[in-house]
């Protein structure tokens, strides 16, 4: 099994946040893999790793960094592949994270979900795939429809709330 997606993060502290992204993945079986890179620490290995990843097969780079935030990036100034960022909650509620992300010159655009958002920046990755897959542009499909799913049995339950002023 050869990945098509690449979850890069700063440091192993982001792997709470992002592996929501990993368990959507292994929910909808889309390949991916996990590596730890750092802008500032291992350059040389960020640059040999973005360089070869078109290569390898990857279709889509999501990367997390908090603080400065420089992976995403460094990451989408090496690469054609999509790079969606994900700003880490490390410092200043994350926002420093957000507005080094989101704030790229012109010509090297960076997709950036919100603070911590792993989930939905693996929801886009799987958006982006889906549009040259038919099996995957199903299942996404099929994904949303749970999401309103949930819905609908939220309102069911909260309808069985019982409250003295409560109208519905």
């Amino acid at each position: 099994m050869k990945p098509i997606v690449s979850i890069i993060m700063g440091s192993t502290s982001d792997l709470p946040v992002m592996e929501k992204a990993a368990k959507f993945f292994d929910e909808m079986e889309i390949p991916f893999e996990i590596n730890a890179l750092s802008a500032h620490r291992t350059p040389e290995r960020v640059e040999a790793f973005t360089k070869g990843a078109h290569d390898r097969g990857i279709k889509v780079i999501i990367a997390a960094a908090g603080m400065a935030a420089h992976l995403p990036g460094v990451i989408a100034s090496m690469t054609s592949i999509p790079v969606i960022g994900v700003p880490i909650d490390a410092s200043l509620d994350g926002m420093d994270a957000l507005l080094a992300i989101v704030q790229m010159p012109p010509g090297i655009p960076v997709a950036t979900v919100g603070i911590n958002g792993s989930q939905n920046a693996a929801i886009l990755a799987l958006q982006m795939i889906a549009t040259g897959d038919e099996n995957l542009h199903k299942k996404l499909i099929a994904y949303k429809e749970t999401l309103k799913s949930k819905i609908e049995k939220a309102n069911e339950d909260l309808a069985k709330v019982q409250y003295k002023f409560k109208t519905n």
